[in-house]
């Protein structure tokens, strides 16, 4: 089988934080503004807003239509960018994703969020519904840890050959044997992205399309550096680079993305607000320990 190409969406995915206004808490549409120009200036490949890194969850909708806006007018065409739309309801994440296509973006993220555990059946009704209701790309998204849905590689490719434009998935579970199984399955033919940031060596290794991750707001050289090491088949430049990556993110992770890489990003000079309550901010003792891990890296 030849190696299949690379999707138009690879590499360094990045995920910003939603900034907001000190003691206002409502989006700082300049500060989003700014860090959108500051990653793209750093050379990530994308950028992915309103994931769980920028707060989707704890957003009404004229602020995620704000966002939306706002990313995608500063992106301004220079990178493509994928939007979050997912919600409780089918309805409304069919909303948000015709709002992300009609503002221009080039895919949107679906990840199934349930209170009530959904079946195979109802899952693919979902994302049937949304696909039929837009004409860009989606990306689905398998997070069980975040959204109390997990999606086996079975059923994921089952979408991919049924939902015409679901085309990519996102893989956070952290099991490599998942992205493996995805590849066989679709016959390499469903790219797959990293999702886990302590797995994202061995993701690489075993073909992900690219990583979306929240630590380029951080530590944005590293995370190139490793892609085109990777990218290159350049292993043990790739592990260097890794092994001191790796505590890291294994904090922004550990600690909650939103908390942390605020907390970071403040640390770094660049404030962008508290996260939204019921997040708090970083604890001193943690904020302390950021901070080494900041300046040693």
């Amino acid at each position: 089988m030849s190696e299949p190409a690379t999707p138009p969406i690879h590499g360094i995915i990045a995920y910003p934080v939603t900034p907001f206004s000190a003691g206002s808490d409502t989006v700082d549409t300049m500060t989003l503004t700014a860090l959108i120009e500051r990653l793209i200036a750093a050379g990530v490949h994308a950028i992915a807003a309103l994931g769980s890194t920028g707060e989707l969850a704890y957003l009404d909708e004229r602020e995620f239509d704000t966002v939306v806006d706002t990313t995608i007018a500063a992106a301004d065409g220079r990178v493509p960018v994928i939007v979050g739309v997912s919600d409780l309801t089918t309805a409304n994440t069919i909303r948000r994703a015709r709002y992300a296509e009609k503002a221009g973006a080039d895919a949107v993220q679906v990840i199934p969020v349930s209170y009530w555990k959904l079946s195979e059946r109802e899952i693919l009704g979902h994302y049937t519904r949304v696909g039929a209701a837009i004409g860009i790309p989606i990306m689905a998204y398998n997070n069980p840890a975040t959204s109390g849905v997990d999606m086996s590689p079975e059923l994921l490719v089952r979408m991919f050959d049924t939902v015409d434009n679901l085309t990519m998935v996102k893989e956070s579970t952290g099991e490599l044997s998942r992205m493996r199984r995805i590849a066989e399955l679709s016959g390499g033919q469903l790219p797959f992205y990293n999702g886990s940031n302590p797995l994202v060596l061995d993701a690489l290794r075993v073909g992900a399309a690219g990583w979306c991750t929240a630590a380029p707001n951080l530590r944005p050289q590293p995370c190139l550096d490793l892609y085109t090491a990777a990218r290159a088949g350049e292993w043990d430049t790739a592990h260097t680079i890794y092994t001191d990556l790796k505590p890291l993110l294994q904090f922004i992770v550990s600690g909650g993305l939103p908390t942390t890489v605020k907390a970071g990003l403040d640390l770094l000079g660049f404030p962008v607000g508290d996260p939204r309550l019921p997040l708090l901010p970083l604890e001193a003792e943690d904020r302390a320990e950021l901070r080494r891990l900041l300046t040693v890296g």
